[in-house]
């Protein structure tokens, strides 16, 4: 039989198997670079997936580490989270590509033809080098200003070609290796996002999408508000389940989607007290992990609130002013079973280290896994109880 017949059925298999279990739900878990990385406190039997922040794209169009003195860190890094398949063997380690502050270097690199190939070798080099199951983009954003990042409407169109040019170098690689790698992105949770992109045309290259459906309310608010509510409330109207739907009506199917859940919150000063400091005028004080507001919760200062509406709880102290949104076990379970409900793909949350107490991830896999039990052989890096 001729090689070219073999690499085709090789592949074919690879692409069977990666489909073959369409009903587990996907949990994806973002790793900061940039904080220490111990696999002793990943809960690795409990995700599917590590996508480790950052890389970006620096002034050659290269795929490469957040800064050049992290590149022996990185590659640490790399080899730690490596070592988690062998408590779970299905385990897929990426590299997220981008983010807020490392964008910036996308709309030059994928500007033509010659630099997507350029960029897309760096990637398929980077890939084979830390032994990674995929690459995952973080563009923030094509087409729209971000962190002060270049921007062209001609992103619109050279975003999709980078993902296709990606999509065709990996699908050869996997051939090769008899193996399927992943290509995700994560994806804005605003309309403004999918108006100016073509994400119907993306989503045929990419094997999931994490929508990011936080941020909602931010620092630059004078007005405090839900800043991950389920459902809509509030003057802005934003919430996951209209970033899920917004998703589909452009194009992207249900099965695709990952919702994104975040692991941390944020505090308001100087609330006003009507409805509990719900949607009142506030300032913006600081964002904080889920462990530092599940032990203030604990204070008997504050008083935890419950939006019906939302599907979002808050925190109140009547006795500083002082307010917070965040999420917690319940409404982590009320977005599992949406998320189960509508079909989606699975979750995605940022960030792990966010959650040293496991509550949240505990509730995001019990939710979505009816049945079956969180233990696992690491520990927490503190008690939840």
């Amino acid at each position: 039989m001729k090689r070219t017949s073999l690499l085709a059925i090789a592949f074919l298999m690879t692409l069977l198997s990666c489909t073959s279990d369409q009903s587990s739900p996907v949990i994806v878990a973002y790793v900061a670079g940039w904080k220490k990385v111990d696999p002793k406190r990943i809960p690795a039997e409990r995700v599917t997936h590590i996508n480790y922040a950052f890389a970006h794209v620096d002034s050659l169009g290269l795929i490469a580490p957040m800064e050049e003195r992290h590149r022996e860190r990185d590659s640490l890094n790399f080899i730690a989270l490596n070592s988690l398949k062998s408590r779970n063997q299905e385990l897929k380690i990426l590299v997220s590509i981008g983010g807020w502050t490392h964008s910036k270097g996308f709309s030059d690199a994928v500007l033509t033809e010659e630099g997507r190939k350029k960029l897309t070798q760096s990637g398929v080099d980077y890939l084979i080098r830390h032994q990674l199951d995929g690459l995952d983009f973080d563009w923030e954003y094509p087409a729209l200003q971000g962190d002060n990042n270049p921007v062209r409407p001609e992103d619109r169109e050279n975003f999709v070609l980078m993902l296709k040019s990606f999509r065709e170098a990996l699908d050869s690689l996997g051939a090769l290796h008899q193996t399927h790698y992943l290509t995700t992105i994560a994806s804005g949770g605003f309309r403004r996002y999918l108006e100016v992109n073509n994400l119907a045309e993306a989503q045929k290259y990419l094997d999931f999408i994490n929508i990011m459906a936080y941020d909602f309310y931010t620092a630059g608010d004078k007005t405090t508000g839900h800043h991950a509510n389920l459902f809509p409330n509030g003057a802005k109207g934003r919430s996951a389940s209209t970033a899920v739907e917004e998703h589909i009506e452009f194009g992207v199917p249900a099965e695709k989607l990952v919702l994104g859940v975040p692991f941390y919150g944020r505090m308001w000063g100087k609330v006003n007290p009507e409805e509990n400091g719900l949607f009142q005028q506030g300032e913006f004080k600081m964002g904080l992990p889920f462990h530092q507001i599940y032990a203030l919760g604990m204070n008997s200062k504050f008083k935890r609130h419950w939006d019906e509406k939302a599907q979002a709880p808050y925190l109140y102290s009547a006795q500083d002013s002082t307010w917070i949104t965040y999420e917690d076990p319940e409404s982590i379970a009320k977005k599992a079973q949406y998320i189960r409900q509508k079909g989606l793909k699975g979750a995605m949350f940022w960030e792990l280290s966010e959650d040293n107490t496991w509550l949240l991830i505990q509730s995001l896999y019990e939710n979505l896994n009816p049945g079956k039990d969180f233990a696992v052989t690491a520990q927490p890096p503190v008690s939840g109880s």
